[in-house]
């Protein structure tokens, strides 16, 4: 790979992937020559997963399949280590809201002394999406809330199945 490609790595749990992770995925893709979404295997953060980490990949490839530079794979290393081995200099997350930022800084300075090299790079979610978390999805499936306009189809579906009364 030419070493002038602008390659991203947009790290996450995606349990469930939102609307508002699909928004900042293809934002980034706009800015990037590639843009990998890398789904962590086992959150330390999180714990367990509802869905397993082949599934959380499919669902991503699919809501993404129209945006050619896009890939998705996922990982269990490092996130700077996994950035470097793919040749990506910057690391895409997305804010919602000013009670994101101090996870968020306290992560870039940890990234930072792994790996200078690599940047990060925030994109402030959009407006109509600033409210999704992933962890509130579940919520809403959990109590038979309306998630369709929240998650890919595929998603919402899947919840309902998994988790819905």
């Amino acid at each position: 790979m030419a070493p002038d490609n602008r390659i991203a790595v947009c790290p996450g749990s995606y349990d469930p992937v939102t609307n508002g992770h699909l928004d900042i995925i293809s934002r980034a893709s706009g800015m990037f020559d590639k843009v990998i979404v890398a789904v962590v295997n086992l959150p330390m953060r999180k714990g367990s997963t509802l869905f397993t980490g082949e599934e959380r990949v499919s669902f991503i490839k699919n809501a993404t399949e129209h945006l050619g530079n896009v890939e998705v794979e996922p990982f269990s290393v490092l996130t700077v280590d996994f950035a470097r081995s793919h040749g990506a200099k910057a690391i895409v997350r997305g804010l919602r809201a000013i009670s994101d930022f101090e996870y968020e800084l306290e992560l870039n300075q940890l990234n930072r002394a792994q790996a200078p090299d690599i940047e990060s790079v925030y994109l402030m979610a959009s407006a109509k999406y600033s409210f999704i978390r992933s962890s509130g999805v579940k919520e809403l499936a959990t109590f038979g809330g309306r998630i369709s306009e929240l998650v890919p189809e595929e998603v919402a579906i899947a919840l309902q199945e998994r988790i819905g009364r």
